[in-house]
């Protein structure tokens, strides 16, 4: 694996914050990289994710993610489905700490071994805005519902929809980070549910197409 070379990582994470047009306290580039740091370590072990190059972990993941923080703007209850390593959830959660001090970000993955690194970083990091499931998403219940609920490259839409939408609150939406638009999945989502609107993301330094899509209940 790539030497975890931490100011050479810090001044690229740092260019692409500013690429980003993102504002970042410098406590937050270094949580980041805290962040980055465990999950090179972890992935060494756990396999938490095919990329092993921490270069590369920094354009795919952690510049990947902050991209779509913008959108999550206004938000106070987020959940992260299927948050693997914590992508985005973990980025968004380090962002917000910040940016959005009244946001709470739930994680939930079916594999013992993510939540438990989820749970390691949150307790390093002093992420007291986190909160970590263990399960699957759609047996989930809980007090209070999300105004947003996101993923990664978790699921087909419709999949998304049907396991989470219980989740949701009134007025609330998905915002689903997908490659490509995802015009065929749009394209079969359940009747209750639409398409607000799907926005091209541009992610520094990353050769591939990134859109994030809005979904809503319909009769919103």
């Amino acid at each position: 694996m790539p030497a975890f070379d931490r100011p050479a990582l810090s001044a690229q994470l740092e260019k692409g914050i500013a690429a980003l047009s993102l504002t970042l306290a410098q406590a937050q580039v270094e949580k980041l990289l805290d962040y980055l740091a465990l999950l090179a370590k972890w992935n060494a072990v756990y396999n938490l994710t095919a990329v092993r190059d921490p270069a590369q972990m920094v354009v795919q993941h952690l510049l990947d993610s902050l991209a779509a923080m913008p959108a999550f703007t206004g938000a106070t209850r987020v959940l992260d489905v299927g948050s693997g390593g914590g992508l985005p959830g973990m980025v968004l959660a380090i962002w917000a700490q910040e940016a959005a001090p009244a946001m709470r970000v739930d994680m939930i993955d079916t594999v013992h071994k993510k939540t438990a690194f989820l749970t390691q970083v949150k307790a390093e990091l002093g992420l007291g805005n986190v909160t970590v499931h263990t399960g699957r998403v759609e047996a989930l219940q809980v007090a209070q519902p999300y105004d947003v609920i996101t993923s990664r490259a978790f699921a087909d839409l419709s999949d998304f929809v049907n396991w989470a939408g219980h989740l949701l609150a009134p007025g609330g939406r998905f915002i689903a980070m997908k490659g490509v638009a995802a015009s065929e999945e749009t394209d079969r989502l359940p009747t209750a549910w639409r398409v607000e609107k799907k926005q091209p993301l541009h992610v520094p330094d990353l050769d591939a197409e990134r859109h994030l899509v809005f979904i809503a209940r319909a009769g919103e």
